[in-house]
């Protein structure tokens, strides 16, 4: 219990930093008109390729004995590719709504 409360003392500041990055997060979501929510979601899915890239890098740096970082990196690279590719799948579904069709004659 000790070692809790001598972590959070510790850490305040970025205690500090999460609650207002969430409040903030939720304020400025709230405020995105409906239309423009699953553009904006597409787009930071995308955006996810960093979480990628850092797996990667978190991966080559582990010991190759040790299974449990190996297997956690492993599926963060998964679960990341699969969020960027449905970032851009919805990006471009979107993209093609708003492409004029031809008319018909």
């Amino acid at each position: 219990m000790e070692e809790s409360l001598n972590f959070i003392g510790e850490n305040m500041e970025m205690i500090y930093f999460l609650i207002l990055a969430i409040l903030l997060g939720v304020e400025v979501i709230s405020n995105v008109p409906a239309i423009l929510h699953t553009p904006l979601m597409s787009g930071a899915n995308a955006i996810h390729g960093v979480v990628v890239v850092g797996a990667i890098i978190v991966m080559l740096h582990a010991a190759p004995d040790n299974y449990p970082s190996l297997i956690v990196g492993f599926l963060a690279v998964v679960m990341g590719t699969l969020n960027v590719v449905g970032g851009f799948v919805v990006t471009d579904r979107m993209l093609e709504m708003f492409k004029k069709k031809p008319k018909k004659s």
